[in-house]
């Protein structure tokens, strides 16, 4: 049997698949067929339900130290298109979520700022936690969790106590990128090295702090380097079990250096869903896959649902990095809007908190 129908016959019954499985599905581009199995992965994992939360973005700075060519949402300090959110401006973005119907959940990422103290990051959950008693905080990357231990001159593992008891809930998947060195030092050279991000969740998961994890394909990276990616999360994974979601980021190129200097264009929805529909068959051990759309659009995040996702993540409110490359979707969209796409896709919506803990399954507001 060759290794295509060695690859489909293991996809088609839900085994695990090999690197060259991987592979050789990517390059048989069956679209309809990985759409096939990624739905009855999906649906073995969480049947017809597909999951939503009622959440809001905070992004509390954009002055970064980093210099990543592929972002562009980061200034450098001086810049007069800089931010950073004060106590009193963060206190405003919580009046507006207490007034939220339904909120459960607050999501912080922000830049490497070249000299605010961790203190002022731990301030700001311990804030988050005291206004919000209830809510789920899911704030920082691994990259910024690297970056706090650095500067302080300490270890990822006291960082990730400190945030805890400060009300920290769980870590964001962002800042994976690619998992590859080579590519890391090209498209972010100052951030994360793929081992550092790895034992970073290790970590967390070892602590008992639940994270998702993501990957950003569409730039420089080889199909290779897609999969390799998708079995490092696979491994760490088995390792540990903290993994509750996966979400895949299409390269959004515009206002970036790095697309203007590679002549980059957004990689187009087949891509997408062939990329999603095989990430599911590869990562057969993390049950939920989010379509972000604030990345995808709505109508492809709802097609999305035919491809393996099972959750549209959240209501958002306001989000600041993604479009600041380009991306052209609302910055926030309503409980029905989110009950309507799921309902017409065939699925029944159910409404989570950051721990896929079900809070309501009906209309929405």
């Amino acid at each position: 049997m060759s290794d295509r129908k060695n690859a489909r016959a293991a996809a088609e019954r839900g085994a695990r698949l090999t690197r060259e499985d991987a592979l050789a599905l990517y390059e048989e581009n069956d679209l309809l067929a990985l759409a096939a199995w990624a739905r009855a992965a999906k649906e073995r994992a969480s049947g017809k339900n597909v999951y939503y939360t009622v959440n809001r973005h905070i992004n509390l700075t954009n002055i970064c130290s980093a210099n990543c060519p592929l972002c562009a949402f980061q200034v450098e300090q001086g810049d007069a298109r800089g931010y950073i959110m004060e106590t009193d401006d963060v206190a405003r973005v919580l009046e507006l979520a207490k007034k939220t119907p339904h909120l459960t959940e607050i999501h912080i990422v922000s830049a490497l700022h070249p000299d605010r103290p961790f203190s002022y990051y731990e301030g700001v959950v311990r804030q988050v936690r005291a206004a919000l008693p209830h809510a789920d905080i899911k704030a920082f990357t691994p990259v910024e969790v690297v970056n706090f231990a650095k500067t302080e001159g300490t270890s990822v593992r006291d960082i990730l106590c400190t945030l805890q008891a400060a009300g920290l809930s769980s870590l964001p998947g962002g800042g994976a990128e690619i998992l590859s060195d080579r590519v890391r030092a090209i498209i972010c050279p100052n951030k994360a090295t793929r081992a550092e991000w790895l034992d970073c969740m290790r970590t967390a998961h070892e602590l008992g702090i639940r994270t998702n994890a993501s990957m950003m394909y569409g730039h420089i990276e080889t199909v290779e380097e897609r999969i390799d990616h998708l079995l490092a999360l696979r491994d760490l994974q088995d390792e540990t079990g903290g993994f509750q979601a996966f979400m895949l980021f299409p390269f959004h190129p515009e206002n970036t250096a790095l697309g203007a200097e590679r002549k980059l264009a957004r990689v187009g929805s087949w891509e997408d869903m062939k990329m999603l529909a095989l990430s599911r068959l590869v990562l057969d051990n993390v049950a939920h896959f989010k379509a972000f759309w604030v990345m995808l659009t709505q109508p492809i995040a709802q097609l999305a649902l035919g491809f393996g996702a099972d959750d549209l993540d959240g209501t958002i409110g306001e989000e600041k990095i993604i479009h600041a490359a380009g991306a052209q979707t609302q910055t926030g969209i309503t409980r029905r809007e989110l009950d309507a796409m799921i309902r017409e896709a065939g699925y029944v919506p159910v409404e989570r908190d950051t721990f896929y803990q079900p809070i309501a399954a009906g209309e929405g507001a």
